[in-house]
């Protein structure tokens, strides 16, 4: 199974791409954020007439989160964060997927920093950590996946030193990433690629896609029934080329059958 996140920055600006990837690349399962559009204004029938089922949770020009499917029904679980009956902000999705859970994100930024929106994306986190916390356990795979707006590392970004300001930096954000994995979340890009350089995000300016002067921010975190079935992770580099593309590439992992993989170990 071929799962995939992918930040469209403005799903209706970039149907064209989104459509010429999917076709492409043919992803089983897609997270999507940052549609950039009320609930009704999502391209529903153009999404299915390429082969997919879909929920999504919309809002006027900010935020917004979907799940696409060409493997089964989608079995919606949550729509939104659980800890703040006042956060209105299409920011999380749930569903079950062909024995699958899928957790969808967009994190809140946190710019600037010091101020309301980071603190609002601090305390963001925390409601995170306490719901996968009820996640973490569960008898099925789990995949938490989006756009994080968190660099966990030095690794994660082309000269780290000019980020030390920027709220998907600092301290307090990446300790609560750090958190996360503490719980027994694996971070899937690391885990088969521990030591490489990986960017799923790049702005428009000064050529940094060409000079790949990215950052790492888009992730999948595994609970310990899918990092058994993670065979494949990386990013798809090609989309960020196109013209008028989002300023972030689809990631996607590929998770392999539990029992052949066992066989395939017991055979090796």
């Amino acid at each position: 199974m071929n799962i995939a996140t992918y930040n469209v920055n403005g799903i209706n600006s970039r149907l064209p791409v989104l459509l010429r990837w999917l076709e492409l690349a043919e992803p089983d399962i897609v997270v999507l954020q940052e549609l950039k559009a009320p609930q009704e204004s999502f391209p529903e029938m153009a999404i299915r007439d390429a082969g997919y089922d879909a929920i999504w949770r919309g809002q006027s020009r900010w935020n917004g989160v979907a799940l696409l499917s060409r493997v089964g029904e989608i079995h919606e679980t949550r729509r939104g964060l659980p800890g703040d009956p006042n956060d209105l902000q299409s920011r999380y999705i749930e569903a079950a997927v062909n024995g699958v859970l899928i957790a969808g994100l967009y994190l809140p930024n946190g710019n600037p920093r010091p101020g309301p929106k980071f603190d609002f994306k601090l305390r963001w986190l925390d409601r995170l950590h306490k719901h996968l916390a009820s996640l973490i356990e569960l008898d099925a795979p789990v995949i938490v996946a989006g756009d994080f707006n968190v660099i966990p590392t030095d690794m994660d970004v082309y000269a780290p030193e000019r980020w030390h300001d920027d709220a998907l930096f600092a301290p307090e954000v990446r300790a609560a990433f750090q958190r996360l994995l503490e719980q027994g979340w694996t971070d899937a890009i690391r885990r088969l690629h521990p030591h490489d350089t990986i960017y799923t995000f790049w702005k428009y300016w000064r050529g940094s896609f060409e000079r790949n002067a990215g950052l790492r921010i888009d992730h999948f975190l595994l609970n310990p029934v899918a990092t058994a079935r993670l065979v494949a992770a990386a990013v798809d580099r090609r989309p960020r080329g196109w013209e008028k593309t989002s300023d972030h590439a689809p990631v996607w992992i590929e998770l392999g059958d539990l029992r052949q993989l066992q066989n395939r170990q017991i055979a090796g």
